[in-house]
């Protein structure tokens, strides 16, 4: 935990920063920079928590004291004052403890563009679903206002889209731990979909099922940006043309 690359934020920061060890977020705690309620991104869950909720790190940030008893003494010092030297600032801190030097400072973070790429893939995936809810429900609407078992039997598609409309707005609420979900009805969307299209002989919507089935998957795979884009043209791109062949239709 003390050597692990770490990154770290406010709750009202919209920007991480890091990579700091272990010490140099307890170097800044002591600073009275950090505190128990900063959030730090643990990338398992791909989620932000408290330092407070994990304890290793909190040993390491805020350890228990020993009180010690020390005897006064007389510290000399071998440093010499350099009078062209250019004052050390506070930022000049910051940016040392978070391992930016003139050279790297400005460069992207890549955990920072990890973050923000599973940001996109997550919009295209809520977008997708979206998309992929209007195309099989809305060519059905009278079955589903009606509630008769026997017309929604008719149009199964409503059910798949009243799925689909739910797995859009948990996403919507940030809940990221539903991706392996998504990721099967992706799979078994184009499974079934697939079949039903084949067999009515509607290649383009068959097409389209299969591309935007493709890219909602990839959506929530990836965390490179331009990967993530590729999947979210594809995801939205295939199910906005999915809902078009069925509403014209």
């Amino acid at each position: 935990m003390a050597t692990q690359e770490l990154y770290i934020r406010n709750a009202t920061d919209t920007e991480a920063r890091g990579p700091f060890s272990g010490q140099q977020i307890a170097d800044l705690a002591e600073a009275g920079q950090v505190t128990g309620e900063t959030l730090t991104y643990d990338a398992t869950t791909e989620q932000w928590v408290a330092i407070s909720a994990n304890p290793e790190l909190m040993a390491v940030v805020f350890p228990e004291k020993k009180k010690l008893g020390l005897k006064a003494k007389e510290i000399k010092t071998l440093n010499t004052s350099d009078a062209d030297a250019k004052p050390i600032t506070v930022t000049d801190m910051l940016d040392a403890a978070a391992g930016r030097t003139a050279d790297t400072k400005d460069k992207s973070d890549p955990e920072v563009d990890m973050m923000r790429a599973a940001k996109v893939g997550m919009i295209g995936a809520i977008v997708a679903l979206v998309a992929a809810a209007a195309a099989e429900i809305l060519p059905s609407t009278d079955a589903l206002i009606s509630m008769d078992p026997a017309k929604l039997l008719a149009a199964p598609l409503v059910l798949v889209g009243l799925a689909d409309l739910g797995l859009a707005v948990l996403l919507g609420l940030g809940m990221t731990t539903l991706y392996p979900l998504v990721r099967f009805r992706a799979a078994l969307g184009f499974g079934l979909m697939g079949f039903m299209f084949f067999v009515q002989g509607m290649p383009t919507a068959l097409i389209a099922v299969a591309a935007g089935s493709a890219g909602l998957y990839l959506s929530t795979v990836f965390v490179t940006l331009v990967p993530v884009l590729l999947a979210v043209v594809a995801g939205v791109g295939g199910m906005g043309m999915l809902a078009w062949q069925l509403l014209g239709n």
